[in-house]
């Protein structure tokens, strides 16, 4: 086995010709057709953002360039000679690296096996773990990396993994890298860093396609962009030439106005949950669990609660300790006024309370199940004949009730739930909550990882719920979605309530300072950001 791999066989081309260009691309599967003559062109030391709703057919793009699909028509030209590539592994030996938003680390694996995996260094028969180490440690250190070569990939965080897959890109030697979805999982300090990276990448003469929902990294991180919509090119151009809306409009096919729904704060009803001096201590077994500290709130009907806080703050953990899914060691829950003991999440549902989890995919949804299974599934009593038998019929109109309610865009109820795009996974485990009428849902982070026009669908669901008396509580870590949707707002910060305030009376930087606040500091805006309106 060689040191490093061999760098590419082309040289690089003069700087006026593009790193890539693809041109009339066109991709067709079974009943769909997924792209119709894209084109797409990045230059050199270009950052190009790649962008559309879901299903407008960036992710076909990608396999198309990454050799995973072969176009049906179209070319690709790199430096300016055509290629083609029969699998991944020919485009990466191209110098075209894909760092998918589903990482394919091997997590029981060291940081250098999984940098250099397939090329370590050495005899034909032994590795040289010296060397390994020697070559992973110059490329992590560059990008920020501390961490010893040889720590196995499963205790890395989320942010340190994706430095692994981009260290392995750099080993490489790439010279286009794509990054689908990079931000999506990262905390605001570990987005800062990423972006520092990919900007020092652009100054090394590395081009990097951003694929994004964000669309203030498009404006802080990137030079050019390419929109797709419908499996179709819309349009291209200099991200310092264009407006938010006008991408906006580019991405939806329309006027979208305010990417959240605008509306005045309900009027109160009754309180439908009530969480008192709510603890949990850490405990040996999970010594990196986040402990829960006195927290209080409370949950109106006919209301949207936005509970806020920074990446370890709790809010996950509140909701699930209000769920049943993780005990708690003091406090009262009250549903109605009743206090409740919930030994598990089954409870809670019967109870009439529902959790939308942060991770659709993993917590929430059947992926390899047909959609009506994953909207039904957990309402067997409302389509089911004798307890039994699963009535047909019955299951039938329940699905198109809310197909046509949340706007489910499908082939048929009979797809698989893994085929449809993001946000119509989201309205599918909306759907399940809904079949079952809940007094109380909990939504954690509800448009992660989905397009603006899906944004704008989700809100709006989520308001119409609140509407029909449900009491709704949003964690986001998108401050304006929170701003949007919320009635009230609930800081927290290291396990406690930091504060409380309407949402009329709320402004970002007023909640980045509730939701960083120390106790005890010497603020002088604290008794304003603590009240309870």
């Amino acid at each position: 086995m060689s040191d490093a791999p061999a760098a590419p066989s082309s040289a690089p081309a003069p700087s006026d010709r593009p790193v890539l260009k693809m041109t009339g691309i066109s991709k067709r599967f079974p009943g769909v057709l997924a792209l119709e003559d894209v084109h797409l062109e990045v230059g050199q030391a270009e950052i190009h953002a790649l962008l559309g709703e879901n299903g407008a057919g960036k992710s076909t793009l990608l396999k198309v360039l990454s050799g995973a699909h072969s176009a049906d028509s179209g070319k690709i030209e790199l430096y300016g000679e055509p290629v083609a590539f029969a699998s991944p592994h020919d485009a990466q030996r191209a110098g075209i690296v894909t760092i998918y938003q589903e990482f394919t680390l091997a997590p029981d694996m060291t940081i250098a096996e999984n940098v250099f995996i397939g090329r370590e260094p050495g005899s034909r028969l032994f590795i040289s773990w010296r060397r390994l180490a020697e070559m992973t440690r110059a490329i992590t250190h560059k990008i920020g990396l501390k961490r010893d070569p040889m720590t196995p990939v499963r205790d890395l965080s989320v942010a340190e993994q994706q430095l692994v897959e981009i260290a392995r890109a750099l080993s490489m030697r790439s010279r286009l890298i794509v990054m689908d979805e990079p931000t999506s999982a990262l905390s605001e300090a570990e987005v800062a860093n990423l972006a520092r990276i990919v900007i020092t990448l652009k100054a090394e003469g590395l081009s990097i396609i951003f694929v994004t929902h964000r669309l203030e990294e498009v404006f802080r991180l990137c030079d050019r962009f390419t929109v797709l919509r419908d499996g179709r090119y819309v349009g291209a151009g200099q991200v310092a030439d264009v407006t938010v809306d006008a991408i906006i409009r580019m991405m939806v096919g329309r006027e979208v106005g305010a990417l959240y729904a605008q509306r005045p704060i309900p009027e109160r009803g009754p309180v439908a949950l009530e969480v008192e001096g709510l603890t949990r201590r850490r405990n040996a077994r999970d010594p990196h669990a986040i402990e829960l500290v006195d927290v209080s709130l409370k949950a109106h009907k006919g209301e949207i609660l936005g509970l806020a806080g920074l990446v370890g703050a709790g809010r996950t953990e509140t909701a699930r300790a209000i769920f049943g899914a993780d005990g708690f060691d003091s406090g009262e829950i009250r549903i109605d006024g009743q206090k409740v003991n919930f030994s598990g999440p089954r409870d809670a549902m019967l109870a009439g309370v529902g959790l939308v989890p942060e991770d659709r995919k993993k917590q929430a949804l059947f992926l390899r199940l047909a959609i009506r299974t994953n909207i039904t599934i957990a309402a067997h009593d409302q389509i089911s004949r004798a307890s039994w038998f699963i009535d047909e019929g019955r299951e039938d109109t329940l699905v198109e009730e809310f197909r046509r309610l949340l706007s489910i865009r499908m082939a048929s109820p009979d797809q698989l739930a893994g085929l449809l795009s993001g946000g119509n996974q989201q309205k599918v485990v909306l759907a399940r909550w809904l079949a079952l009428r809940p007094k109380i849902l909990i939504v954690d982070e509800p448009t992660r990882g989905i397009d603006v026009g899906s944004k704008v669908e989700v809100h709006n669901l989520l308001i119409e719920m609140a509407k029909s008396g449900i009491a709704v509580i949003v964690i986001s870590s998108e401050l304006p979605e929170i701003l949007a949707v919320s009635d009230r707002i609930v800081t927290m910060r290291e396990g406690r309530v930091t504060g409380e305030i309407a949402r009329n009376d709320a402004t970002q930087e007023i909640l980045m300072s509730m939701m960083t606040f120390h106790e005890g500091a010497a603020d002088p805006r604290a008794e304003d950001l603590t009240r309870r309106p």
